[in-house]
């Protein structure tokens, strides 16, 4: 798969540039006695240990499905980005320990002029290697090389304060890289603790973006027949595999076969137009036969949508025979009390119409 192929190609430029800087920063480090640049080695090299990580996971999520797990192997790719984030929080915390060290007991760094040439260099290769990294992260959708883009960004700036550290010594004769290492050792922290909780995050569950699910129910809604799409839930399985279901509105004079045909077309069409697998579409039965249904409908949806949080009516039937009166209602997470705003409107729509039954189901707001 060229995604693969893409994260692997630029994961292998990665460690081969790291380990080059690591190689240099080291040397001149130990030569100059600089904390700064060896530290700054130190951190080449976990940059290269993360492009391993995130080959490692990009050959695992890309094992196809089987039957211990049916819906692939995607996840792995967010797995590999919390051991990068892991990896960066490491650094940092080091890297502050040893800036503290340094900063209670000081030594007197030597700066040569073949070193300071090699920083430069390095903070040139990094800052061309984070944007480029991170490009391809955003285009190939991967949140381990968008991570590692971002840490060899961070790199740039710690190599970049290991020159603004010399040109002070150089022109006062005052070292403060101590005190610069330690303060970019915290940026590193926060950003390592940032990565985690977004990689957290995804695995938890995510809002699906608004912009995307309401592209994916003007589709389902565009079908002739289809009032609208409701309750739309996406499970997200890696970059590439989208699983969901969603609820659409139809006549209730439709037969099973006439559905059959509709939920065929709509699925292959989400598929091929936003490459998500529809694994079940439910059905609203709009009432086509009782000229009153529309009266109670606009009378239901004013009561309902008159109360504070109630995001969305929807899914309206009456049954003339049975006598019930049945809706879902979609209400915010900030409200404070959900099941008292159904009962509230359970009482005003029985109040209206005291001959029906009423049963409102109280819908999650999980997609807009």
């Amino acid at each position: 798969m060229e995604r693969d192929r893409a994260i692997v190609r630029t994961s292998a430029l990665g460690i081969a540039a790291n380990l080059a800087l690591a190689g240099f920063k080291a040397a001149v480090g130990l030569v100059s006695g600089s904390i700064a640049i060896v530290l700054d080695a130190v951190n080449n090299l976990s940059d290269a240990l993360s492009s391993v990580v995130t080959i490692f996971g990009a050959k695992l999520a890309g094992r196809g499905p089987d039957r211990g797990h049916p819906f692939g192997h995607g996840r792995y790719e967010y797995l590999s980005a919390i051991i990068i984030a892991v990896i960066v929080l490491y650094a940092g915390v080091t890297s502050l320990v040893e800036s503290v060290k340094k900063i209670i007991s000081p030594t007197t760094p030597e700066y040569a002029a073949p070193g300071l040439v090699i920083i430069a260099v390095a903070v040139l290769v990094k800052l061309f290697m984070g944007r480029y990294v991170k490009a391809v992260g955003d285009r190939v959708d991967s949140s381990a090389l968008r991570d590692s883009g971002r840490d060899a960004l961070l790199d740039a700036v710690i190599s970049a304060s290991t020159l603004v550290a010399a040109g002070i010594f150089l022109a006062t004769g005052f070292s403060v890289e101590a005190w610069l290492a330690a303060v970019i050792s915290l940026v590193i922290i926060r950003s390592g603790i940032g990565m985690i909780q977004e990689a957290i995050s995804v695995i938890l569950g995510e809002r699906a973006d608004p912009e995307f699910t309401r592209a994916i129910k003007e589709t389902v809604a565009s079908f002739p027949g289809v009032y609208g799409a409701y309750d739309l839930v996406l499970h997200n399985y890696g970059p590439n595999t989208m699983i969901g279901s969603v609820h659409i509105e139809v006549d209730d004079t439709m037969t099973a076969e006439q559905l059959d045909v509709l939920e065929r077309d709509i699925s292959h069409a989400v598929i091929a137009k936003h490459h998500v697998i529809l694994a079940g579409i439910g059905v609203y039965s709009r009432n086509t036969r009782d000229d009153r249904a529309a009266q109670m409908r606009a009378d239901v949806r004013r009561a309902a949508t008159s109360h504070d949080y109630v995001l969305q009516l929807h899914g309206f039937h009456a049954d003339e025979v049975e006598k019930v009166i049945r809706f879902d209602i979609i209400v915010d997470f900030a409200a404070p009390d959900a099941e008292g705003i159904r009962e509230a409107i359970k009482e005003e729509v029985q109040r209206l119409y005291p001959e029906y039954s009423v049963e409102i189901t109280l819908d999650m707001d999980i997609s807009d």
